[in-house]
């Protein structure tokens, strides 16, 4: 029971005015990789399908976002993140828009598929790829401050079009990473590692970026991160 003194109670979090809130989207499981069949490749990056279990994945995040403020769906110019937005560009009667400067980091000789299989196998480059978390130990791929500059640059002009708004960008599982250690202040691969269809939470304002969430995976039943 009060006794007339003042109260101070516990403020939610308010992004601040002019900020965009980004709900960054990891791309549901692509088609597995093969030695005999190759990734196409889309401007040196590989690209390849959905894996049926990537489309199922697909409509589960669309049952999850679609009761959300949601102004814009922004895709890259790699087919995965487009098919996994689709369902939810559907309901919520959106045409996604393509920012080509959110597509993965490229993996230069590794591209097509040839990073999954060193990566199963063991192959000492891709040990040495996360013990120096940068990417370009790979033969040909990019350098990380290139990386960085050019993710950070799309977010940021994603944002300066949504000030006070809502947005869903579908990308890459490099990408977020990137994008949330650069918001952190983290090491470079603290954030890798973000599982297929997650949602993960940025506000982007001017001069400051705040991280809400990172791998959120309920709508998928194998719980929150």
């Amino acid at each position: 029971m009060s006794d007339g003194a003042p109260e101070y109670r516990q403020a939610r979090f308010l992004p601040p005015p002019g900020s965009a809130s980004i709900i960054l989207v990891r791309h549901g499981e692509s088609a597995p990789a093969r030695d005999d069949r190759p990734f196409d490749l889309v401007d040196g990056h590989g690209d390849p399908e959905l894996h049926p279990d990537g489309r199922y994945q697909a409509d589960r995040l669309a049952d999850r976002l679609a009761g959300e403020a949601i102004r814009a769906i922004y895709v890259t110019t790699l087919r995965r993140t487009a098919e996994t937005a689709a369902p939810l560009a559907v309901r919520l009667g959106i045409e996604p828009v393509v920012e080509a400067d959110l597509r993965e980091v490229h993996l230069g000789e590794w591209e097509g598929g040839a990073y999954r299989r060193h990566l199963a196998e063991g192959h000492p480059v891709a040990r040495r790829v996360f013990a120096e978390e940068r990417w370009d130990v790979i033969p040909g791929a990019e350098a990380r401050a290139a990386f960085d500059g050019r993710v950070r640059a799309a977010l940021g002009r994603i944002a300066e079009r949504h000030p006070d708004e809502t947005v869903a960008v579908f990308t890459h599982g490099g990408v977020i990473a990137s994008l949330l250690a650069q918001a952190s202040g983290s090491r470079a691969f603290a954030f890798v590692g973000a599982d297929n269809a997650s949602i993960s939470r940025l506000v982007v304002g001017a001069g400051r970026w705040v991280l809400r969430g990172f791998n959120d995976t309920g709508h998928l039943g194998w719980g929150a991160a």
